[in-house]
C-alpha cells in the first residue's frame, strides 16, 4: 500500500480550507435578501419585500438591514416584525388559534364541496326514472335520424 505524499497531504488540506471559507457566514446582503424574500408586502400583499418596489417596503428592507447589522438573527427580526404588523407579514404563518382559519379553511372548503357534490350525486341516483312519453319518444327518434321537426 503507498502511504500518502506530503504534497497530496498538503494539497488537501488547502482544499478543506478554501471549501471551509465557501461555507463561511453569509454576508449582510444575502441575509437581508433571504429575510426580505421570505416577508410578504404590506402593501401589495402579493409579492415579497424583496420584489416590492412601494416606499413602506423599502422602509422594511432599511429596517431588516439596520436589525441584522445591530447583530439580532433573521429569527429576532421575523418575530420584530410579526409582533409590530401580526402574522400577515409571513408567507409562512404559525400555526396557532390566530391563523387556524388561514391553515384550515382551504380544506374545510374542500370537504363541504365535496359533501354537496356528493349529496347531488345520491339524490340524483335516487331519483324517479319517468319514461318518455310517445310524443318524446317521436321526437327523440326524429332528432337521432336527423329529421329534425
Amino acid at each position: 500500500m503507498r502511504r500518502p505524499r506530503p504534497a497530496r497531504i498538503a494539497c488537501a488540506a488547502l482544499l478543506c480550507a478554501v471549501l471551509g471559507v465557501a461555507r463561511a457566514e453569509p454576508s449582510l446582503d444575502e441575509r437581508e435578501a433571504r429575510l426580505s424574500a421570505s416577508l410578504r408586502c404590506l402593501v401589495c400583499q402579493n409579492q415579497s419585500l424583496a420584489d416590492s418596489t412601494a416606499p413602506l417596503a423599502a422602509d422594511l428592507r432599511r429596517l431588516i438591514r439596520a436589525q441584522l447589522a445591530q447583530g439580532r438573527s433573521e429569527d429576532q427580526v421575523k418575530a420584530f416584525l410579526e409582533q409590530r404588523y401580526g402574522a400577515f407579514v409571513r408567507y409562512d404563518p404559525p400555526f396557532v388559534p390566530v391563523t387556524w382559519l388561514l391553515w384550515l379553511g382551504p380544506f374545510a372548503l374542500l370537504a363541504a364541496g365535496l359533501a354537496t357534490l356528493g349529496r347531488a350525486v345520491v339524490r340524483r341516483a335516487r331519483a324517479p326514472v319517468r319514461p318518455l312519453t310517445p310524443a318524446e319518444r317521436a321526437r327523440s327518434d326524429a332528432l337521432l335520424r336527423g329529421d329534425a321537426p
